[in-house]
């Protein structure tokens, strides 16, 4: 398989608190992989560590061929403009742009929006089912909403994995079910590669790989056949909501 991130002995600590202990991982293209452990476990950290926001004390991260723990700030910004997507609880869209300019907003932070750009963005959009919410502003949508236009932000330029950290933390249940549907159907009608941040056992099913965290290290363990029958992308998605 082709690993799209990789990490060597990472380490992190925060003063005299080791946080992460020689992690090594391996996340190949396709995978939906879901990152799990109790409050303050270093899962989050992890999820930033891999996606170039903050810097392992020790070790190393590749996203492809590319030794990123050590890049420039530089480098590291269009790395998280164009091969890597994020996805918050707290969706961070910008309040005072529409939907659709939040979803080009990495491409106008990378130069001219072009009439392909925008056409994708509807593209997306449409795919993710809030066409009709493309003049809308953040707060004229409800939460679902919301993060479906974080999604589309994420997978604007194609990146090569998409890091979602607690993606429904901030969603009902009705929501939440349907942002994590139609996550799966990313990941297997697209091919994106996926690694999820969740505190829910329930969401975690939806990967085809489970890393749990515990005091600093990491363990995978088995997604349940239960699970992958329960969540199967097969289940229609509501529209929109």
């Amino acid at each position: 398989m082709t690993a799209v991130l990789r990490t060597e002995k990472v380490c992190k600590s925060f003063g005299e608190q080791q946080v992460l202990h020689e992690v090594d991982l391996q996340i190949d293209k396709g995978d939906f992989v879901s990152i799990v452990g109790s409050s303050g476990s270093g899962k989050s950290t992890l999820l930033t560590i891999l996606g170039g926001i903050d810097r392992p004390t020790s070790g190393k991260v590749f996203l492809g061929e590319e030794e990123i723990a050590s890049a420039s700030e530089k480098r590291l910004a269009v790395l998280r403009r164009t091969k890597i997507g994020f996805v918050f609880q707290f969706f961070n869209l910008a309040p005072y742009l529409t939907a659709e300019e939040n979803v080009l907003l990495p491409i106008m932070l990378s130069g001219r929006v072009t009439a392909e750009h925008r056409k994708k963005a509807a593209d997306l959009m449409e795919y993710l089912g809030i066409a009709d919410c493309a003049k809308k502003m953040p707060g004229k949508m409800s939460g679902g909403e919301q993060q479906r236009v974080a999604i589309a932000r994420g997978l604007i330029f194609d990146p090569e994995v998409i890091l979602l950290d607690e993606p429904t933390g901030n969603l009902d249940s009705k929501s939440s079910l349907e942002i994590m549907k139609l996550l799966k159907r990313i990941n297997e009608e697209m091919s994106a590669t996926i690694v999820q941040v969740t505190h829910s056992e329930y969401n975690a099913g939806f990967g085809n790989r489970i890393i749990a965290i515990k005091d600093g290290a990491v363990k995978e363990t088995a997604v349940s056949e239960r699970n992958g029958n329960r969540q199967s992308a097969d289940t229609q998605i509501p529209e929109g909501k």
